[in-house]
C-alpha cells in the first residue's frame, strides 16, 4: 500500500491553498462565459435547478474521487495510476486514466489559449472606449473583424500562453500558489464589484434573479437535461488530470469531502453569481437571453456600451474572464508538465516551456479555424476547433470521469481507502453508492446521448 504523505513536485502550504487552486482550475470560461448563455437557452431556474442536483450527486462524487486517487497516488495523473494499480494488484492499463485525463487537458488548453486570448485583448478594447454606445450590429461585425485577423488572434494567444507557462515553469510554491492566492480574492471582488454595479444601474436586477431562479418547465426537456447534466460534469474540471494533479499536492490531514464540497460550492457560486451579473445587463438593454456562445463577445460589450460607468465596468468584467481563464489555463498544463519532469531531466522550467509551446503550436489550428483556416474540415464538417473541442469534450472527459469513478470505488483497497479519507469515514458509504452507480450512470448518459 502507498503510504506517501508528500509529492516530489511540492505541495500546496494548506488546505486553503488547495481550495483556492482547485476552485481556480474549476472556475473558468465554463462558469462565466457557458453557464450563462446555457441557462439563458434552457428556461433559466430550472435548468438552475437541474444543474445543482447534477452537481451534487453526479460532479461532487468523481470531484472527491479524483482528488483521493491523486493524493493517495502523490505523483502526476498517470505515474499515480501506475503506482495504485501496482499497490492494488490490478493491471496498469488502469494508468489509461492518467493518460486520458492529461490528453484531454492538453487538447483543451491548446483551444481554451485562443478563446481565453479574445477575452484578454477585450480588456484594452473596453477600455479605449471602442464599444461605447455600440449598435448590434456594429457589435457583431467588430468581434468578427477581431477573429478573421489570424495576427491579431495568434497574438493574443500567443500572449496568454506565454503566461501560463511562465506561471507553471515557476513551480507549485512560486509559481501555482503564488498565483491563485492573488488572483482567486481579485477574481471574487471583482464579481462581487460587478454583481453590486448590476444591482445598483440596470433597474433590471430582480427580472434577472427571477429568470435566473423561477423556473420555467415550457423551455426545459430531456436535452436540457443532458446538458445540465454536461454542464455539472465538465464545470469541475473533471476527468482532465488537473483535479487529480492537484490532489497530488494536497495535505495530508484534510478532509478530503470537506474540501471538495467547499471547492463544488465554489464553483457553483460563481457560476450563478456570473448569471445576475449577466442577465440583468441583458434585459436593461432589450437583449437576448439566449443570445448562445456570442452572450460575452457581442451581447454583453452592447449592454456595457449603453450604461453609465460601462466602459469601466465592462473593462472589469473582460478582466475578471482573463483572470479566470489563467487560473484554469495553469491547471490544464500541470499533469502534462508533471509527467515531463517525472520521465525526463529537464526540470521544471524547461518541462513546462516544451509541453506549453506543443500546446501553442497545437492551438494555432484552432486559432486559424476563425479565419484562413475556417474551410479546413477534419471529419464530418468540423474544423480543427471544433474537432478538439468534441474530441477531448464528448470522448474523453466522460470516459475518464467513468473510469475515474470506477476504479476509485471498486478497485482502490479499503486500506488505501480508510488511510486518505480517515477524517471522512462516515461518508465512505454514501460517496461510495453514488460513485459506484448514479455518477457513472449520469456521465454514461451523457455520453451515449452526444455521441449517438
Amino acid at each position: 500500500m502507498l503510504n506517501r504523505t508528500e509529492s516530489n513536485h511540492g505541495m500546496w502550504s494548506s488546505r486553503l491553498m488547495f481550495i483556492l487552486a482547485a476552485a481556480g482550475s474549476a472556475v473558468g470560461l465554463g462558469n462565466i462565459w457557458r453557464f450563462p448563455y446555457l441557462a439563458g437557452e434552457n428556461g433559466g431556474g430550472v435548468f438552475v435547478l437541474a444543474y445543482l442536483v447534477c452537481i451534487g450527486f453526479i460532479g461532487l462524487p468523481i470531484l472527491i474521487s479524483e482528488i483521493l486517487l491523486g493524493r493517495a497516488g502523490r505523483q502526476s495523473p498517470i505515474g499515480a495510476m501506475v503506482a495504485l494499480a501496482d499497490s492494488v494488484g490490478v493491471s496498469r492499463r488502469w494508468s489509461v486514466i492518467g493518460w486520458m485525463g492529461a490528453l484531454a487537458g492538453f487538447m483543451i488548453l491548446s483551444f481554451y489559449g485562443v478563446i481565453a486570448g479574445w477575452a484578454m485583448a477585450y480588456v484594452p478594447s473596453t477600455l479605449s472606449g471602442t464599444f461605447v454606445s455600440i449598435s448590434a450590429i456594429e457589435a457583431e461585425r467588430s468581434f468578427e473583424a477581431f477573429i478573421s485577423d489570424p495576427w491579431q488572434v495568434v497574438g493574443w494567444q500567443s500572449l496568454f500562453m506565454l503566461l501560463t507557462i511562465f506561471i507553471a515553469a515557476r513551480g507549485v510554491g512560486r509559481g501555482l500558489e503564488t498565483t491563485v492566492r492573488y488572483l482567486m480574492p481579485a477574481l471574487f471582488g471583482l464579481l462581487i464589484l460587478l454583481l453590486v454595479y448590476s444591482a445598483v444601474t440596470t433597474g433590471e436586477f430582480i427580472a434577472g434573479l427571477t429568470f435566473l431562479f423561477q423556473p420555467d418547465f415550457s423551455r426545459f426537456n430531456t436535452d436540457s437535461l443532458i446538458t445540465a447534466m454536461g454542464q455539472a460534469f465538465f464545470t469541475l474540471s473533471l476527468g482532465m488530470g488537473a483535479i487529480m494533479a492537484y490532489g497530488a499536492y494536497m495535505p495530508k490531514g484534510s478532509s478530503i469531502v470537506g474540501t471538495a464540497t467547499t471547492i463544488a460550492l465554489l464553483d457553483t457560486t460563481v457560476a450563478l453569481m456570473s448569471g445576475m451579473v449577466i442577465f440583468p445587463l441583458v434585459f436593461a438593454n432589450g437583449l437576448e437571453s439566449s443570445a448562445g456562445p456570442g452572450l460575452m463577445f457581442i451581447t454583453l460589450p452592447i449592454a456595457f456600451g449603453q450604461m453609465a460607468g460601462g466602459q469601466i465596468f465592462g473593462t472589469l468584467f473582460f478582466v475578471l474572464v482573463t483572470f479566470a481563464a489563467i487560473t484554469s489555463s495553469i491547471s490544464l498544463l500541470e499533469p502534462a508538465v508533471a509527467w515531463v519532469v517525472e520521465k525526463t531531466k529537464l526540470g521544471r522550467a524547461r518541462s513546462a516551456m516544451l509541453v506549453g509551446v506543443i500546446a501553442w503550436a497545437l492551438g494555432l489550428g484552432s486559432a486559424f479555424s476563425f479565419n484562413i483556416g475556417s474551410d479546413w474540415t477534419i471529419a464530418n464538417g468540423m474544423t480543427f476547433f471544433d474537432t478538439m473541442d468534441y474530441v477531448s469534450n464528448n470522448i474523453l472527459l466522460p470516459l475518464g470521469g467513468i473510469l475515474i469513478a470506477v476504479f476509485a470505488s471498486w478497485r482502490l483497497g479499503q486500506d488505501q481507502l480508510l488511510n486518505e479519507m480517515s477524517e471522512d469515514r462516515a461518508w465512505i458509504p454514501v460517496w461510495r453508492f453514488l460513485t459506484r452507480f448514479l455518477a457513472p450512470a449520469g456521465v454514461l448518459i451523457v455520453f451515449v446521448v452526444t455521441i449517438f
